[in-house]
């Protein structure tokens, strides 16, 4: 069994409620850290190792190093709860059903950062779990573990909970910003980052929902302890938000050192693929990550076992890996197409692109037109070669990542299922069944594509 630091108490009845989250070790880490400095609790978070768990994978500590400190000047902690990412839904799990456990890293943070005003920036069709938060807020309040002067320390603090209105871009975290400012999400330039000029052009720190739950077990059992735990950069536990082809779909706490196989097939975690079929691909981080095959998937290029941790997983580059990415793990079985799963993935890039950059504004509908044609049975083999050039045109020329977002998983399905592009057009009368399993484990090495990232 795995070791569990965020999820240990998930079971236990009530554990959303405050008196039930005190009872079993509750804000006991707020005790210990209103005991030490500011610096000293920055510094602990850089001892774990602890990375953002929101995709980046940035180590935190450093992040909250590079905050500005102008005196005078507000200083704001906003957690990024806007989770739109297709195949992701880790922090709606630790939101629904502990949202103390993140409250409480949010006083911890903030006291670290210095920030008076924190916010939460949900996305808008959480709405049920806004009730929550805002629920165990008002417990936190009552019990002095917020507002002001909080367990007699002379520190004040207020969280709020701000709704999105649906916008994938508003996971970006200068798109965030806006938004919370009550402007259009279209992302910001950069420089000036965040951590000069955030949230009303005060210094800023924008993380993820596990990122700062994560911090309580870093302040109980200390920043070394925790980076004894996973391997190498790969500290402490990650969650995964498994889904697809599984027999246990749901959310998982894993000290990433487990093997995908092992992950994917024992009874601990996914428990295997359903009717006796054979893996054929996965997306292992979230939509906007790479597709792998099957055979890249549980073995690097150089035969060894795949880990789940963030440098095995992009061990070989884009070439030959992925990533890591938000965690949303996604199973296909050999009855999947991927044609057809890219497809329903650029439409989604397309509807939720911003529009402010023109490669990925025109980029992505480009795409999705050219898989449409494809997939209607009109498609020609020279679709293939222009989906790769738009993909390729989009990639880094955008002000955020959306537009690498929609460009990987196009360039990755092309780069090793080439062939089963190819057949989709030239079987267009089998355009409404499933491609099989043909070849789907072999990367075509087409000279075009060789020697990419």
């Amino acid at each position: 069994m795995s070791k569990k630091l965020l999820l240990k108490d998930a079971h236990i009845e009530g554990i959303r409620y405050f008196e039930t989250y005190r009872k079993h070790g509750g804000y006991e880490a707020v005790e210990k850290a209103f005991k030490m400095t500011p610096e000293e609790i920055v510094e602990e978070v850089k001892t774990s190792g602890l990375r953002g768990r929101g995709g980046a994978g940035f180590p935190t500590g450093l992040k909250w190093s590079f905050l500005a400190k102008p005196d005078g000047i507000p200083r704001h902690l906003v957690v990024n709860a806007d989770e739109s990412e297709p195949g992701t839904f880790k922090d709606r799990y630790l939101m629904e059903f502990l949202p103390h456990l993140l409250i409480e890293g949010m006083v911890i943070s903030s006291f670290a950062l210095g920030a008076n005003d924190s916010y939460i920036y949900i996305r808008g069709e959480y709405a049920w779990i806004t009730d929550i938060l805002e629920e165990a807020i008002d417990e936190a309040k009552k019990a002095g573990f917020l507002g002001k002067n909080i367990l007699n320390s002379g520190y004040d603090l207020e969280i709020y909970v701000h709704r999105g209105a649906g916008a994938y871009i508003c996971g970006e975290e200068t798109a965030l910003l806006e938004s919370l400012e009550g402007k259009r999400g279209n992302p910001r330039l950069k420089p000036p980052f965040p951590a000069v000029k955030g949230a009303w052009e005060r210094p800023t720190v924008v993380n993820n929902v596990e990122t700062i739950a994560a911090v309580v077990p870093i302040i109980n059992i200390t920043g070394a302890e925790y980076a004894k735990i996973g391997v190498g950069k790969s500290t402490g536990t990650k969650l995964i938000s498994a889904c697809g082809n599984i027999n246990k779909p749901g959310v998982y706490e894993i000290d990433m050192t487990i093997s995908v196989k092992d992950f994917i097939y024992s009874d601990e975690y996914c428990g295997g693929i359903p009717n006796g079929k054979r893996l054929k691909a996965c997306i292992p981080g979230g939509s906007s990550v790479p597709i792998i095959p099957a055979n890249l998937l549980l073995k690097t290029i150089n035969g060894e076992d795949r880990i789940m941790n963030y440098e095995s997983l992009s061990d070989g580059g884009f070439a030959t890996g992925s990533m890591m990415g938000s965690g949303g793990f996604i199973v296909l079985d050999e009855d999947q197409s991927v044609v057809k799963h890219t497809m329903t993935l650029a439409r989604f890039y397309n509807h939720e692109s911003c529009g402010q950059c023109t490669p990925c504004r025109e980029g992505t509908g480009w795409m999705y037109r050219i898989f449409k044609k494809i997939l209607s049975g009109e498609g020609e083999m020279k679709d293939i070669d222009l989906l790769w050039d738009v993909q390729r045109k989009i990639e880094g020329n955008t002000i955020c990542p959306l537009g690498d977002a929609a460009a990987w998983p196009v360039a990755a399905a092309i780069r090793h299922f080439r062939d089963e592009f190819e057949w989709w057009i030239d079987n267009p009368e089998a355009m409404t069944g499933n491609y099989g399993l043909a070849n789907y484990a072999d990367p075509i090495p087409t000279p075009e594509i060789q020697n990419i990232k």
